[in-house]
């Protein structure tokens, strides 16, 4: 167990003796179900790769490709699964205070790491079409900014279970540390096949990554973005559908998918994957229409504001940041001080917005029917789970 000077002699008793460290199955050439899928999984994966295509339409098509609101859109649908898989890891935030951390005005430390969270699902769309080691350690630099160990291969053995002092008893010992440079070569390998259903290899590229748990922490987060990245650079999605949600609804299974995987059963991850793919593609409609019908509820509020004033610009907007002050449009949209807070006061004055501080400085504004529908989403996810 490790030296640290903090355990007591009888911790350090119960902790010595022998362990047995995970060596990962051999994935590039020969992955499970390659070339043949058992008929009954070949169907439920086509079923939900058929979902996730069709939520993926739909989203580009309730706006418009040209909408200004559709990136808007994209992002905010970004943020909820990034919630939802921080959500995993035990890290709750609500979308006020995630909304507020994104334009520094949070003082929640889980807001702040799930904006972390944020950037790295972001990064791993930015690098989905060149997911090589170089990648997936830029992710993690992203998900840990600051910390030690940040975007670097772990050094130490880690292990999840009973204690922080000891591999005695866990529930996974990960590989030992000499042994991840080279896993890690054949999980990225394997990444470049192309004779795969593309959520398939998602979902087992993310359980041999889960399993050799490369970093000393974020392990969980880190992965579930290199799956999103291998849906969308192997052309499944363009936007992003809320997958880790469909996760967080049946956690327990989850779990034990992975350790099946490490028992050798590929199985179960891939049916949960599948799973969780039709509960984002259905709930991540919901979730679109709901805020696009905002949007449209908004537009005629405003429709008494001259089409060329800048109310309209912020308007799209507030889909993706629902909370705002005039510094922070100031910058995003490059105008003077006055101009945001002209758009600010015509929109606080249409109803669309409400002032959130009652300050005469500092002040905040946020968008209450946005933010009520991202909680709202976020509650059926709780009650599903």
């Amino acid at each position: 167990m490790p030296e640290d000077g903090l355990a007591s002699r009888a911790a350090r008793a119960r902790g010595s003796g022998p362990y047995e460290a995970t060596l990962p199955a051999v994935l590039a050439g020969r992955a499970p179900y390659a070339p043949t899928l058992p008929s009954d999984l070949a169907a439920d994966v086509a079923d939900a790769e058929n979902a996730l295509t069709a939520f993926d339409a739909h989203a580009i098509a309730r706006l418009g490709a040209d909408d200004p609101a559709l990136g808007p859109m994209s992002s905010i649908l970004l943020r909820t699964e990034s919630a939802s898989s921080s959500q995993i890891e035990d890290l709750t935030v609500g979308a006020r205070q995630l909304a507020l951390a994104e334009i520094d005005e949070s003082r929640s430390a889980n807001a702040r790491t799930v904006v972390a969270n944020v950037r790295t699902m972001e990064a791993a769309l930015r690098l989905a079409d060149r997911l090589d080691l170089e990648a997936v350690l830029a992710l993690h630099a992203e998900l840990l900014v600051g910390s030690a160990g940040a975007g670097s291969l772990r050094r130490q053995l880690v292990w999840a279970g009973r204690s922080g002092l000891s591999p005695l008893g866990a529930v996974h010992v990960a590989p030992e540390a000499e042994d991840v440079p080279a896993a890690m070569r054949d999980l990225l390998a394997f990444l470049e096949r192309d004779d795969l259903p593309i959520l398939l290899h998602a979902a087992i590229a993310h359980a041999q990554f889960e399993t050799i748990h490369p970093f000393t922490d974020g392990n969980g987060r880190t992965g579930r973005a290199l799956a999103h990245a291998m849906l969308r650079g192997k052309g499944l999605l363009t936007t992003t559908a809320p997958v880790s949600a469909g996760l967080l609804t049946e956690l327990s299974a989850y779990t034990d998918a992975l350790t099946a995987y490490r028992a050798g059963d590929a199985r179960p991850i891939v049916e949960e994957f599948a799973r969780a793919a039709r509960y984002a593609a259905a709930t991540g409609t919901r979730l679109v229409d709901a805020l696009s019908a905002q949007l449209a509820e908004d537009r005629e509020r405003l429709r008494g504001v001259r089409r060329h004033a800048l109310a309209w610009r912020v308007l799209p907007l507030l889909i993706g940041q629902p909370i705002v002050t005039a510094r922070h449009l100031q910058q995003v949209l490059d105008v003077p001080a006055m101009t945001a807070q002209r758009a600010l006061a015509q929109l606080t004055d249409a109803g669309v917005l409400q002032e959130a501080t009652g300050r005469t400085r500092n002040r905040v504004w946020q968008h209450a029917g946005v933010l009520a529908l991202l909680d709202d989403y976020a509650a059926e996810v709780r009650r599903a789970g």
